[in-house]
Parts: structure tokens; sequence; C-alpha cells
């Protein structure tokens, strides 16, 4: 691990996990040291804590707060600037860096939300110039789970625990034993092998991809958590007006924790502000929420002005219309929503609760 960043210090800005705040969060590293060596999360409906694994593993945690669109689609972006100087106004865009990343540690739900997020905002017929200059040269370290906290849900989202190949440079497993701690690396690009061959290594053995492969299906088989996809968007539209919609309003908070930890959400809103002089101004780009009241706003008022419609459009574009619009569901299964909710609402929970319901109305 010390050697693959190093390798790959010399041409991206290195981006992995560390420890800060009680949390496992992704910033700039320099080398493996500051990786959250011998640590765990303890997660819940509502809860999330760290603890010692009483091992070393690099990545024996199970997610992040945080997802990889922190980098990718940032929460603030200066659109441009304005100034008025002599009589003359000027409009002054700033300059777009192309930043080479190299992501250590992604998940398969989080390799999974990268390409749904390539979808909208790459592969529409609007792109995103910001996320193409910061997306098109992120070199991909993916790590395999072995374990899965008890908010994953991601095998059957079809998402993990397992990496696919798709998008990914090198994939690592992580096997930390009784006197032994080792890494399965495998290369999935031309520069994925161009890396792994400046590291010291043997070549696998057929008995070390059967101990990676074994890791990572107890993971799955692990979940205890999961979203029976089964005509999933027919039965959140017929159910537009369960009573299980008013019974997790009475819960949600609004806050707009699950949009902002959850790795697909792509909203935003533009910001406009200026100097007290008026020779100043500047507009940015940041994230927002559809549980915020102003996202829904036109002229005369919200169009979703209760919590109860707030949480049913978020979960019915997620799990629902978005396959009209990206062809796939929003959701990736990482249990992020589940974790941060102040209040502890599972949308795994919701689901089987609607599906179960017999109070449903058709919309014609």
């Amino acid at each position: 691990m010390y050697r693959l960043i190093e390798v790959l210090a010399r041409n991206y800005e290195v981006i992995g996990p560390v420890v800060r705040d009680g949390a496992v969060v992704y910033d700039r590293i320099s080398g493996a040291d500051e990786l959250p060596r011998g640590v765990t999360d303890d997660q819940e409906a509502g809860r999330y804590r760290l603890k010692p694994r009483g091992d070393a593993a690099f990545f024996g945690y199970a997610s992040s707060p945080q997802s990889w669109k922190k980098f990718l689609h940032p929460a603030q972006v200066k659109l441009f600037e304005a100034e008025q100087k002599d009589g003359v106004f000027r409009v002054l865009e700033p300059s777009r860096e192309r930043r080479r990343f190299a992501f250590i540690g992604v998940r398969a739900c989080d390799l999974a939300a990268i390409r749904i997020q390539d979808r909208v905002l790459l592969e529409g017929s609007f792109g995103d110039p910001i996320y193409q200059a910061r997306r098109e040269q992120v070199f991909i370290v993916a790590v395999e789970c072995t374990q899965s906290a008890p908010t994953c849900f991601c095998a059957s989202m079809g998402t993990g625990p397992q990496v696919r190949d798709a998008g990914v440079d090198i994939r690592l497993t992580e096997i930390v034993n009784a006197g032994e701690h080792w890494f399965l690396a495998q290369a999935a690009t031309d520069r994925g092998s161009e890396v792994l061959a400046q590291l010291e290594g043997d070549p696998a053995r057929d008995e070390d991809l059967r101990a990676a492969a074994g890791r990572v299906e107890a993971a799955a088989r692990a979940q205890t958590r999961a979203i029976d996809n089964r005509g999933i968007r027919d039965l959140l539209f017929h159910h537009f007006e369960d009573p299980r919609w008013d019974d997790v309003a009475q819960r949600c908070l609004s806050c707009a924790n699950c949009t902002m930890v959850c790795p697909t959400c792509f909203c935003t809103t533009i910001e406009d502000s200026s100097d007290l002089s008026g020779a100043h101004a500047e507009r940015w780009r940041l994230w927002d929420s559809c549980f915020s009241m102003n996202f829904s706003y036109i002229h005369g008022g919200s169009v979703r002005a209760s919590g109860k419609a707030r949480y049913r459009q978020w979960m019915t574009h997620k799990l629902g219309s978005w396959f009209d619009q990206f062809g796939s569901s929003g959701c990736v299964g990482c249990g992020r929503c589940i974790a941060w909710c102040p209040v502890g609402i599972d949308i795994t929970e919701e689901v089987e609760a609607i599906r179960g319901s017999t109070h449903g109305k058709t919309n014609a």
C-alpha cells in the first residue's frame, strides 16, 4: 500500500480515507500512514461510531459519510464573477483547472454511484463541463468489501460488494488473517497494469483468488437489509396516496441529510452575491436538496410545501422515475441515508411497508 501511493503520487493528487472528527472521510493523502488503519465503523439507523478493529486492516470500515462526488461534483463552485471599474463592466470566468485525481478505496457501491453520475452529468443532452474536467482523468483504485455494515444493502441492488471492472484501474481485496495481511491486486486497464508493474508482489495463486472471492461473498451474505426491486417503479407510483407517506412525514425533519450523504444525488441551486458598493458580484453553484422548501419554488409558491410531499418526491424519484430518466435506479444500497438520518428513517423499511400496504391508489 505504501508503494502504491508513492507511485500514484508522481502523477496524481491522491485522495483516500482518513479519520477526522470521529468519522472516516475522504481527503488528500501523502502516504499510507494517513489511512484509517485498524479502524472500523459501527453503523445502524441514525447511528455512526468508529471503534478499533483489533488488527491492522487499512480498509476495515464499511462506508464514509462522504462520497467521491465531493471531488467530482463539488458542493460549492464559482461559475463566474463580474466587476465594474472606471465605468466598464466585465464578466470574468474562473479558470477550470483539470485536476488529476487518484481515488484509493472506492467501494463497489460508490463505483456504481460514479457510473450513475456519469450518465446524469456527462452522457445526457446537456453535459456538465465542470464535472467532465474533474472526471475524465481520474485513476480509480477500488477496494472490495470483505465485511458489511448493518446498514448496507448493495447486494439487493446489484451494486456490490463485489467490484466489477467497469471504470476501475486497479481492484484490491484486502485479506487479514491471523499472522498474515496481504492484498490481491488485479489491473483492469493498461494504466492500472503499468502501476502494478512498479510494485513488488508475488503472482496470485488459485487459493488466493478463492480466499478473496470467499470474503466478498461472505460480506454479501451478511447483509440483513434489502430492497425488493420487483416492479418498484409502478409500486411507488400506484401508492402515491398511501398512508405510509403521512407516517414517515411525522418523523422526517426535512433536514436533507439523506441527500447530502447520497453518492448519486446531484441537484444544485444558483446563488448570486455582491458587495455593498455594487462593483463586484459573484455567481456560485451550490448543492441543493428536494427536501428544501425553495427547491420546488415557482411563481406563487412551492409545489411541494409539505414534508410528506418532499419525502415522497425524493423516494419515488430515487427508486422509480430515475429509471425513466436514466435507465437505472438512483440508489446503490450504500446505506448512508439510513445511518445519517437523525431520526433513523430506513428507506428499505419504507419500501417494504408500502409493498405490504393495501391502501394505495392508482393515478390515471
